[in-house]
């Protein structure tokens, strides 16, 4: 998945900065050309025309995730994801086809990053504002059932599974990139020369190249927000592509 502000594609600008409640969207390729984005609804934008697929009364959406039948899943945000206090808790949705969703699960204080065990049984979802990574058992007919979730040293944002099961999740706030066990064990850590390290993602030939997306740069701040590039002992999973 990636986070962007500006997408060039098909020679067009395409700017999101307006996405809704200060979020910035998050994209998946899609199988038949074109990206699935988040925003105030979740949207599939090609040749330069936008189809949506899924919004309700939610005000905006924030991470989201395809899994091996190409559905996309999506956390609601009903708060400003950048206020402090008491916040509104959102849904995990999959959406299914266009303008057909399931709400999975509810009480998510902030969505972030979403992603799935190597043979697609398990489900990880960063909920920043609870510190911690929810965790869900599918069924076979797609029906979740809690696990035990990941507590998580910090604050976390998006997140990647690789080839081993480990999950990968970008420690905002923090400076790091943190991998956990399935069992929740902290394992390895990657340090970020940033403090707001906002998401990351696995590709290469060989898909040992890890992506590190950030929101400032502490060795040098005039660059801001910066996109890294570390290599991985482990190779993350392919992310499958939208077919709604």
């Amino acid at each position: 998945m990636w986070l962007v502000e500006t997408l060039q594609y098909n020679d067009r600008v395409l700017d999101f900065t307006s996405a809704g409640l200060g979020q910035r969207p998050v994209i998946a390729l899609h199988a038949d050309g074109g990206v699935v984005i988040s925003g105030k609804n979740i949207c599939h934008v090609r040749d330069g025309a936008t189809r949506v697929l899924f919004a309700n009364s939610a005000p905006g959406f924030n991470d989201l995730f395809t899994d091996a039948q190409g559905r996309v899943y999506t956390g609601s945000i009903r708060s400003d994801p950048f206020s402090a206090g008491a916040r509104t808790p959102g849904e995990c949705y999959r959406i299914e086809a266009e303008d057909r969703a399931t709400e999975l699960y509810g009480d998510v204080l902030l969505s972030n990053g979403i992603g799935f065990s190597p043979d697609g049984r398990t489900m990880y979802h960063s909920d920043s504002a609870a510190r911690s990574i929810r965790v869900h058992r599918l069924d076979a007919g797609g029906r979740v059932t809690p696990a035990p979730g990941i507590p998580v040293g910090g604050n976390p944002d998006g997140l990647a599974v690789d080839v081993d099961g480990g999950v990968w999740v970008a420690l905002y706030g923090g400076g790091a990139v943190q991998r956990y066990l399935p069992s929740g064990e902290a394992d390895m850590r990657f340090p970020v020369p940033a403090r707001a390290v906002t998401s990351l993602c696995f590709g290469g030939a060989d898909l040992r190249d890890m992506y590190v997306v950030t929101a400032d740069n502490t060795e040098d701040p005039a660059r801001a927000g910066t996109i890294f590039r570390t290599r991985c002992d482990v190779a993350g999973l392919p992310a499958p592509q939208a077919r709604i």
